[in-house]
């Protein structure tokens, strides 16, 4: 049975006459990686702000952990909302002594992993202050996960990164949920990136969550992944499901849509062919986040303009 991390129960946020979140309900599941996709001002922000109280929530419920607005819960959760919190004049390693410090952590040794886990170990003895954009977002999330939380909360933590800052960053997230076992919930405008990363996404408009997906649905409804032309399908389903661990869709009589852009392309075609199987094309078919969440956004907007 899989464990609840978040619970999210129609919460609702408002500024004045502005309704900056408007009913949203959804939840984490231990190991997910789950975007949060929106343009600027639906309403990101101000999900992760309610989650870890640094705004009132006053309609709705947040559950951490089966925990309903409890501030023992929150130890179990890292963050970095907005800008990475910490302190201009203070080196990488006194930011964490000090947050060590303020945990409870009295391991040392602890520090020094994390500072290596992360990719400072290089700037160790540097000032925050003089830390490259890239850094002080290491050195952010080096705070976040310090404490070992179970739930790491990342708003855009990759905005203004060079391409191999963000190679980087994405690596750090995939090891901190494969081998460290922390859930993740993420926002980022490079949605290119979210799709690397994520396993589950949820798009929000206007303060509304408008659709949840997993990646497996997101990869089928955008039909990406490598379009095999042969000249018998049936038996050519045989060798994928019983030599490859890919799911597969059987298009029609002559393609097969296997759901994976991973998948070894030489390997499929030399099994194919050995099993008596004339392959005629292999193609990749790779539709984006960025094109699935356009549609979205679009199909709304026109429902919108014809009632009105």
């Amino acid at each position: 049975m899989m464990k609840t991390i978040l619970s999210v129960n129609n919460i609702s946020k408002s500024f004045g006459r502005y309704k900056a979140i408007d009913n949203v309900s959804f939840s984490l599941q231990k190991g997910d990686i789950y975007g949060l996709i929106g343009s600027n001002g639906a309403g990101k922000t101000t999900i992760m702000r309610l989650i870890t109280q640094l705004s009132p929530l006053k309609v709705g419920e947040i559950k951490l952990f089966d925990q309903k607005n409890n501030q023992q819960a929150l130890k179990h959760v890292g963050a970095v909302i907005e800008t990475p919190a910490a302190f201009g004049k203070l080196t990488v390693q006194e930011n964490l002594k000090l947050v060590a410090i303020q945990r409870g952590i009295n391991d040392s040794k602890k520090i020094t992993e994390i500072i290596k886990f992360v990719g400072l170990t290089e700037k160790v003895h540097t000032e925050a202050k003089n830390l490259s954009l890239g850094q002080r977002q290491r050195l952010g999330l080096a705070i976040a996960i310090l404490p070992e939380p179970d739930l790491l909360i990342l708003d855009e933590p990759i905005n203004g990164l060079d391409p191999s800052g963000i190679i980087e960053f994405r690596k750090l997230l995939k090891k901190l949920n494969q081998e460290k076992q922390i859930t993740i919930l993420i926002s980022s405008h490079i949605l290119t990136e979210l799709y690397q990363v994520s396993t589950r996404f949820g798009f929000i408009y206007n303060g509304q969550l408008i659709k949840e997906i997993t990646k497996e649905e997101l990869d089928k409804a955008n039909q990406s992944g490598l379009v095999l032309t042969v000249d018998d399908v049936s038996k050519a389903a045989q060798v994928i499901d019983q030599k490859f661990m890919e799911k597969f869709t059987v298009v029609d009589d002559k393609n097969i849509l296997i759901h994976s852009l991973g998948i070894d392309s030489s390997k499929l075609n030399r099994e194919l062919v050995e099993n008596g199987i004339s392959v005629i094309s292999l193609t990749k078919e790779e539709k984006s986040l960025e094109d699935y969440y356009t549609n979205l956004i679009g199909g709304i907007k026109n429902a919108q303009s014809i009632k009105n």
